[in-house]
């Protein structure tokens, strides 16, 4: 099943970039026209904007699979293993109530708008309604996939909430410490500069005249 899952929004992320790719062509493709020729791509505006919802829908779909959308772990960070593990499914429940709300309305929302198109591209409306449904769909699998890694596999509650780590960024990464210093000095108009010490490994601000 993880396998599916896993090929299935694979290839949302690939979707997701082809949008990406083409709401940046085309407008960059209309802004030159404007700029050279004071001309434009008339449908260009409305396929970018149409290329961002769908970015936006599937987008939202790959946050939820990473853990990355906002979340509050306060009440979860208060609780014992049992208790937290009941409100994690509770919570996942919620969201499986809330998305199909989302795709049942998308749904009939598409169903409403079935015969309307977009004015400049002539593309049927219901097709960002039907991204919705999509979305909405996806995340109840997802949803379900949860609450099965957390009934059934028995995986920890931590690692179930964990979304993906962002690795520190050493200053030393970016500028050696003679830069740095350079920077500094030059920013203070010589009156400050950064010693980096054996000691301790942080920077500290001394004076271009104060004695080490």
């Amino acid at each position: 099943m993880k396998t599916s899952l896993d090929r299935f929004f694979r290839g949302i992320e690939y979707l997701m970039a082809i949008f990406l790719a083409i709401m940046i062509i085309f407008m960059f493709v209309n802004i030159v026209m404007r700029f050279v020729a004071n001309s434009g791509f008339v449908a260009s505006e409305e396929i970018a904007r149409l290329a961002f919802i769908f970015l936006v829908y599937l987008g939202t779909i790959g946050a939820y699979r990473d853990n990355q959308h906002l979340g509050v772990n306060m009440i979860f960070s208060r609780l014992g293993p049992t208790a937290g593990r009941i409100v994690y499914v509770i919570t996942q429940l919620i969201v499986i109530w809330v998305m199909f709300l989302l795709a049942w309305g998308s749904i009939r929302l598409a169903g409403q708008t079935f015969n309307d198109s977009w004015v400049a591209t002539g593309f049927p409306r219901w097709i960002v309604s039907g991204v919705g449904a999509v979305t909405g769909i996806s995340i109840i699998i997802l949803a379900l996939s949860n609450i099965f890694d957390a009934l059934v596999k028995k995986i920890p509650l931590e690692d179930l909430m964990a979304g993906e780590e962002v690795d520190d960024i050493d200053p030393e990464d970016l500028m050696s410490d003679e830069e740095l210093e350079q920077t500094v000095a030059e920013l203070s108009g010589g009156k400050l500069r950064f010693d980096r010490t054996d000691e301790d490994d942080d920077y500290g601000k001394k004076s271009a005249g104060e004695e080490e």
